[in-house]
Formats: structure tokens, sequence, C-alpha cells
């Protein structure tokens, strides 16, 4: 027997066994482990491949791209510029950020600064919103323009532009969109100014907008925006709370404007029927003239003819024309007495018997 049951001694030719048996619980959580770090390590690079892969982009043929690596723009004036027509790549976010901007669409900013509030509704209906007779103008809500003779519009204009210099109108401002819409409300608020109400409203409402639009592209240009001006339209209007006032006034003047053209028209009338009159006149006093020139210049020319007649012979014509006179003189006259001049030069003495005998009729 042995004393000491704890000790064990090998038998001779016996070998101890090399590793310590493991349980089957370990032994899948081991290869779940494995799994596990596999499908990780797969997800991980799907991601990465998915993060590089999302710097691919297309700009648009209107568009011009612009990337910009941790704020800064990459590439130096127009090499910053990414056309259309193939597939760009740059760093995902927050590394790059591509910008891209409509170079060929039309822009569009509203100037409400001159226009009173209005609820969304109110904008979409397009109906200029009632008040109440008498109720005052709030300067905290409502917005209004002061005209050069001192009286209260509401004005409001829209501004259409086109981006030329996309790395201008993107880099030197925040947000050049503002700068413009500051721009308009400027030109809106000067212009109106500069004029009277009943210019804005009625009598030179072209004039007004064209105003606006020249002092919107004037400050633009100072400002170097990098945009092209394409149209401005202006609308305006009188305060609300004045309007029967200014419907009265439009009443006035519509019938003032008719009394204008009416007596436009008469004038008209009458000065054509004068005009008409005088050169009736001066084409009959033409062609009496023409007849007058014509008949002086047959006599003139008869003159001429029988000039040397009467240098041959003067007594002889002189008794002939006056002969020729007589006759037709005395055409109808049914007795012809005719006293010749006597040689002496001596009157001569004609008695005439006017009682004649009365001419006796047979029995």
């Amino acid at each position: 027997m042995n004393d000491h049951p704890h000790s064990h001694e090998e038998a001779p030719g016996l070998t101890a066994p090399a590793d310590t048996p493991v349980d089957a619980g370990s032994q899948a959580l081991s290869e779940a482990l494995r799994s596990s770090f596999a499908i990780i390590r797969f997800l991980m690079i799907l991601l990465v491949v998915i993060f590089f892969a999302s710097g691919f982009f297309t700009v648009g043929p209107a568009q011009r791209a612009i990337i910009l690596r941790f704020g800064k723009p990459v590439g130096d004036g127009e090499k910053a510029l990414l056309g259309p027509g193939k597939l760009h790549w740059s760093l995902p976010y927050p590394i790059d950020e591509c910008v891209k901007v409509n170079i060929t669409g039309i822009q569009t900013v509203e100037s409400k600064a001159g226009w009173y509030a209005q609820t969304p509704e109110e904008r979409l209906s397009g109906v200029e919103t009632p008040v109440m007779a008498g109720s005052p103008l709030n300067p905290a809500v409502d917005g209004y323009a002061l005209t050069a003779d001192n009286n209260v519009i509401h004005t409001r204009a829209t501004l259409t532009y086109r981006i030329n210099e996309p790395i201008r109108y993107v880099f030197n401002f925040v947000n050049a969109s503002n700068a413009v819409q500051n721009a308009l409300d400027d030109a809106l608020l000067w212009s109106a100014s500069q004029f009277k109400v009943d210019d804005v409203l009625t009598r030179d409402v072209a004039g007004y907008q064209e105003s606006v639009r020249r002092r919107a592209v004037q400050l633009i240009g100072k400002q170097e925006l990098g945009i092209t001006v394409e149209q401005c339209a202006v609308q305006s209007i009188r305060p609300r709370q004045l309007k029967d006032a200014f419907d009265r006034v439009t009443t006035a003047e519509q019938e003032r404007g008719k009394v204008l053209n009416d007596a436009r028209s008469y004038e008209n009338q009458v000065t054509n029927r004068a005009s008409a009159d005088a050169q009736s006149l001066i084409n009959l006093a033409q062609t009496e003239r023409s007849q007058m020139v014509k008949d002086m210049a047959a006599q003139a020319e008869r003159f001429q003819d029988i000039l040397p007649q009467y240098q041959r012979q003067p007594s002889l014509f002189v008794q002939q024309r006056l002969s020729e006179t007589l006759g037709r003189v005395l055409t109808n006259v049914q007795d012809k007495i005719f006293v010749a001049e006597s040689k002496d030069g001596k009157p001569r003495e004609l008695r005439l018997l006017f009682n004649r005998e009365l001419v006796k009729r047979a029995p």
C-alpha cells in the first residue's frame, strides 16, 4: 500500500497529456468572438469604402461646383470651379465640402421693407388685405416708404438676377443673397423719397420702377457681388387707411384727364380745320396768281407784237385800235354817231333831236 495517497508517481513508459481539456462553452464563446471580429472588420472596411465613395459627385449642366477643404477653396481662380460633364471626387465631410452654384438659373429676392404686414395666406392670395377705417398705421409691424412730398405709401419690389462670377458670389460674402436683399431695400426706400406720391402711383410708375432698378444695380456694382440684374418689378399702393381719400383723388384725376382729352380733341379739330382752310386759300391764291401772271405775260407778248405797227404809223394805229374798241363797246347800240376831231382842233357843235316823229301805222 502507498502511505502517501496525494503523491503520484508516473509509471515507467507513460507520458503526461500536452493540453488541458477545454469545455464546450468556452469553445463556443471563442468561435463566436472570432465570427464577430470578422463581421466587425468587414463592416469597418465597408464603412471606409462607403465613406470615401461618398466623396463622388456630379455637377449639373447649369451649375458650377467648388470644393472647400477646411473652409478654403481647392485651387485658385477659375481652376477652383468644377464644371459639368464628368464625375468629381472630394474628401468626405467634414474634411471637404462641395458647394454647388447655379450660374444660369434665375435667382429672386423680394423687398417688403415698404409693405404692410401680411400672413402667408394673404400673401399667396394676392388680394389687398382690407383694414378698418380710421385704424392707425403701426410702424412696428407695417412697412412703409416716405415720398418726396412727405406722403406715406406701401411699396415692394422683386429683383431677379443671374450669377456670373460664382467664386466672388460664394466667398466674398457669408450670404450674398442677403447683400442683394439689402441693396434692393435701400434702392426701394431711396427711390420713393425722390418721387411725389402721384408720380409713384399713377403719373410716372415706369420712371419710379426704373429708378429702383438703377439704384439697386449701382449698389450691387459697388459691392462687387458677381451678379447681373435681369429684371426689377415694383408694386406700389396708397395706405389702406386712406383708400377712400385716394379713390376720390383718382376719380378727380380721371375726370381731369377726360376733360383734357376732350379739349385736346377739340383743339385738334379746330387746328385741322383751320389748316385745311388756310391751305385751300393758299391754293386758290396760287392758282389766281398763276392765272394773272399768264394773262400779264400774254398781254405783254401781244403789246410786243403790235409795238412795231405803232412805231411805223402811230395815228393810223390809234384810229384802228379806237375803231376796234368802239366796235366792241357799241356792239348792242342801235344808233351810233361818231364825231371826229376837227383838223383845226376847235370843238365841234353837235345837235341831237330826241323827239322823233312816231311811225304811222297803216289804217
